[in-house]
């Protein structure tokens, strides 16, 4: 049994929610948000609280319902607070640059990475090593957080590429003579 789906998820002031079937759409001051569901779950809605129930006694169904209200959360979070995601970059000569809506990478490679920011994203940079990723859809904001990441991953030897704010390095040691 889903303990995650039996908490009712807050509806926030300043947040409007419409159900309609299997389709949830949230809508709030960093944008509007929707999704649509399985319909293995029922989703109602009472006073400033969405409730999520399973259909039936099905494996699907207890499995989808907890998936289904951590789904309906994140978008209601997402455009009532929003999310993000700091990345660092370690390493001599490592730095990015923001230029209109193109992230400018220097991360070694004889050439510049150009990353065109996705719509609904904002980059922001306090300096050239640190980024802040933020938006309301957190699968988006994870999604181009890794793929920043992935350009230059942290390599275990010296911590050189791209990083998490809060990601630590298992190093290894070098070679011995």
């Amino acid at each position: 049994m889903s303990r995650v789906g039996q908490s009712p998820v807050n509806i926030p002031d300043g947040v409007t929610v419409e159900i309609a079937g299997a389709l949830v759409s949230a809508k709030g001051k960093l944008g509007e948000l929707s999704v649509k569901l399985t319909d293995d779950i029922t989703i109602s809605k009472v006073d400033n609280t969405i409730v999520v129930k399973p259909v039936g006694d099905s494996l699907q169904s207890r499995k989808m319902w907890g998936t289904a209200r951590a789904v309906i959360n994140n978008i209601v979070v997402g455009v009532s607070e929003g999310f993000s995601k700091k990345l660092t970059i370690i390493g001599t000569g490592y730095r990015a640059q923001l230029q209109g809506n193109k992230l400018q990478l220097q991360l070694g490679f004889s050439h510049d990475v150009i990353f065109e920011v996705p719509e609904g994203i904002k980059i922001t940079s306090a300096d050239p090593t640190h980024l802040e990723i933020s938006g309301a859809d957190k699968q988006q904001v994870g999604s181009v957080a890794a793929k920043i990441r992935s350009y230059r991953p942290p390599e275990p030897y010296k911590g050189k590429g791209v990083r998490y704010d809060d990601e630590y390095i298992l190093r290894k040691e070098g070679k011995k003579k």
